[in-house]
């Protein structure tokens, strides 16, 4: 799709579509009977809507014509436009793009904003090139985004490679790049460190787009992240942070991830006069299970309206907005010569969908695709990630000279803080407090030594055994959880075998394992057969943890290590601080 959207300026397509619409040739494909959502009006009415090609051609009033290649019965369905995903990593559903494609498509989805950041941190450049070639020849369009933030908090951790501005302008010169992905290192922009700056002027100067990450911002540091060029977030924390960020002019990228913040932000976006056009929709991260079960961006609007906001006013945010926001004028709204991407609903308050075309095409119906689709797109660079040995029950004690020791500690799953345990040295070890656990994160990428940095975190719940992952924001090293050594070093073994991906142990053997050969994040598995298997793994992970939501939930685990957020988290290179710049080489810091 790396020709639109100057596809539809095709001479002889526009030619062929006005003579259409004045009735002088047939529409290829006429939809008969439908309401029309209009995003633009915000109307409901009748109307029938032909198409010619990739190009909405007419929609006119219903039943006026009849002279189509095919017809289209949509009595008693609302026609909507196709769905836009304005920020989201395909990755986070651990399928390649086009299982990806065979799950959201036929829920609405024709367009995704997708920053592949988690391919480049583990895989560097040949990652994101093969991002932009696996979407092709799908009936997904994707427009990817240069990752800006290859590692996240640079000096904190060390990832599989290292995207400076150069790198950024190399993937800005791409076609199919359509701007700068989320810019994480807010430290790095607001004190405008050269490689910030750079990476932030490279969209600029390419004129695309410049997307943001504004964690916890507020203030004066809100006004100075937008003041450096940055145009949008999606890391809303309260209603309040919401509105503070809609009048500091971001468009703000309402998300699905986090559910328990979207009944106030609905309830927020009801004192205003009116649904700002700067406020739009995205999933940002969809584990595998829900994906399958769910559908990505239609479940999102289908919670809002559950939790009040106004059918069409969530239609608008999702299309006719996102649309704005991405520079593509000829998605989000149907109408003539506007590109054919649309959707069938039964309802605007069950919002099931029926039928969806793609640049014209009847792609899926009644939940399934119509054709088949493309075969998988080679991954064999991105194999083979686990660049390290096989560990041992030793690698994850905390050695001390006894008899006590003081360790600084991350406290609360979400939202960390500094803590400290004093404990107990036994026959040399540091004993973990009875409120924590160990976090292990060993770099993988083969840039450095394997050596496991260990850290201590309260607040966790006491666990019965031990969870590893190479799904862990942002670095994507390998990070374990846990409290027996023997269950630690089962789990984490278990995943270097698997060329990534997850696993439970307990009583030092392995109870469930979700590989994900490429990148160590993703499977060319389907959909289902994926989600099987990580539902099995989050049984297994509920039968050694004690979850407490909304912020000790499974999904907790793989931002554990988020560096670049305010609070201590564990990387490779020791408990590092995203607000502060503070770096310490492990948990262990008096003996």
């Amino acid at each position: 799709m790396s020709r639109e959207p100057h596809d539809l300026h095709e001479r002889a397509l526009r030619d062929r579509a006005v003579r259409a619409a004045r009735g002088q040739a047939p529409f290829d494909v006429l939809i008969t009977g439908a309401t029309l959502a209009d995003m633009a009006t915000g109307e409901l009415r009748p109307a029938d809507i032909g198409l010619v090609g990739p190009l909405v051609a007419s929609v006119h009033a219903p039943g006026t014509r009849a002279d189509a290649a095919s017809v289209l019965d949509a009595a008693g369905l609302i026609a909507a436009p196709g769905l836009i995903d304005a920020h989201m990593h395909i990755e986070s559903s651990m399928v390649t793009p086009r299982r990806y494609a065979e799950a959201v498509v036929p829920a609405g989805t024709t367009t995704v904003c997708w920053d592949p950041h988690e391919l480049g941190n583990v895989s560097g450049l040949p990652g994101v090139r093969w991002a932009v070639e696996a979407m092709r020849g799908l009936p997904l369009r994707a427009l990817v985004l240069a990752p800006s933030c290859v590692p996240s908090a640079p000096g904190l951790e060390r990832a599989g490679a290292d995207f400076g501005p150069a790198k950024l302008e190399e993937m800005l010169s791409w076609p199919e790049v359509a701007g700068v992905a989320e810019v994480m290192d807010m430290r790095g922009v607001l004190d405008r460190s050269p490689r910030m700056a750079g990476i932030v002027g490279a969209g600029l100067d390419a004129e695309k787009l410049v997307c943001g990450h504004a964690r916890s911002l507020t203030g004066p540091d809100l006004q100075a992240f937008a003041s450096a060029g940055i145009g949008s977030d999606h890391e809303v924390v309260s209603a309040e942070d919401l509105l503070e960020k809609l009048r500091a002019g971001f468009t703000v990228e309402l998300r699905g991830s986090h559910d328990y913040l979207l009944p106030d932000a609905v309830k927020a976006l009801a004192t205003l006069p009116h649904l700002p056009q700067t406020l739009v929709l995205c999933t940002d991260d969809v584990f595998p299970d829900d994906l399958a079960e769910k559908g990505g961006m239609i479940d999102l609007l289908r919670r809002l309206v559950r939790y009040g906001m106004p059918p069409m006013q969530a239609l608008r945010a999702a299309t006719l907005h996102a649309a704005t926001r991405i520079n593509r004028p000829d998605l989000g709204l149907i109408a003539p010569g506007r590109r054919a991407d649309l959707m069938l609903l039964d309802g605007l308050e069950t919002l099931g969908v029926a039928h969806v075309f793609a640049s014209g095409q009847h792609v899926a119906e009644a939940g399934r695709l119509r054709a088949p689709l493309p075969p998988e797109h080679p991954a064999g660079p991105l194999r083979n990630t686990m660049k390290l040995a096989p560990l041992a029950a030793e690698d994850f004690l905390i050695r001390a000279p006894g008899p006590r020791a003081t360790l600084r500690t991350a406290v609360n799953p979400r939202f960390t803080q500094w803590g400290q345990a004093e404990v107990a040295v036994v026959d040399g070890i540091a004993q973990l407090p009875e409120d924590g656990i160990l976090m292990a994160v060993i770099h993988r990428h083969g840039l450095a030594p394997a050596t496991p940095v260990l850290g201590v975190l309260q607040g966790w719940s006491r666990w019965r055994g031990a969870l590893a992952t190479t799904v862990a924001h942002d670095s994507h090293n390998l990070c374990v959880f846990g409290r027996g050594p023997e269950d630690l070093a089962a789990a984490a073994n278990a995943v270097i075998a698997a060329g990534g991906g997850m696993a439970v142990a307990q009583g030092g053997a392995v109870t469930a394992l979700l590989p994900l050969p490429i990148c160590g994040l993703v499977s060319d598995a389907p959909v289902e057969e994926v989600a099987e298997a990580f539902r099995a793994l989050k049984a297994a992970a509920d039968g050694i943890a004690d979850w407490k939501p909304p912020y000790l939930v499974f999904k907790a685990i793989v931002g554990a290590s988020l560096a670049c957020n305010a609070g201590p988290h564990v990387t490779d290179l020791g408990v590092a601080d995203g607000a502060t710049g503070e770096l310490i080489p492990a948990a262990l810091v008096e003996a």
